[in-house]
């Protein structure tokens, strides 16, 4: 939800894990809608994303905003990211590079045994949906997402978190934990 949070690696392998499962290849539509109800559920849960991506509604449902500028190839990938993991997106379908190819999860060294826990989880309640029916999905059961009128409006973590139904309390601390992150990150780097 704040840009320096997100991880460009833990992206990839979010979607190595998703097109494994898959048997190596997804439509960009079910891809997305997977990895954000997978970090959707992070945020719920732990009060932090497995990506921290910055996430928007845009016409097609939620999206994972730097997550979707990979997958199009609108920025370019760091070594060890995206290109790494991820083969170029042709004809509305993601698969996993001829490198990755015959890897399994536990090749996924930038998740935590939690994260895994998750994309397992998110994978046997969404994986036999299409992309369409994830879509509808989003629409109708993420009370996050608003109608963007062909557009993107950014997802506020306030407003994220109480669309979910947490407290103000805790609302605050989650978004006062990702500040406290995005801060040390930025110190990091």
């Amino acid at each position: 939800m704040y840009k320096s949070l997100f991880s460009e690696k833990k992206a990839a392998q979010v979607a190595a894990y998703f097109l494994m499962q898959a048997g190596g290849q997804l439509a960009v539509l079910k891809l997305m809608k997977l990895m954000y109800l997978s970090e959707r559920s992070a945020l719920l849960q732990f009060g932090e994303g497995i990506v921290g991506d910055r996430l928007v509604s845009m016409p097609h449902g939620p999206v994972m905003s730097v997550t979707l500028n990979l997958i199009n190839g609108e920025m370019e990938s760091t070594a060890g990211g995206w290109e790494s993991w991820i083969a170029d997106r042709a004809n509305h379908m993601l698969a996993l590079s001829d490198e990755q190819r015959g890897k399994t999860p536990a090749d996924l060294l930038a998740l935590s045994a939690a994260d895994e826990e998750i994309l397992q989880e998110t994978w046997q309640q969404f994986g036999q949906m299409t992309g369409f029916q994830l879509r509808d999905y989003t629409h109708t059961h993420c009370p996050e997402w608003q109608d963007p009128d062909g557009s993107m409006l950014p997802m506020q973590p306030k407003d994220f978190f109480a669309s979910l139904g947490l407290t103000p309390e805790v609302s605050a601390a989650y978004i006062a934990r990702m500040q406290e992150q995005a801060s040390l990150q930025s110190a990091l780097r």
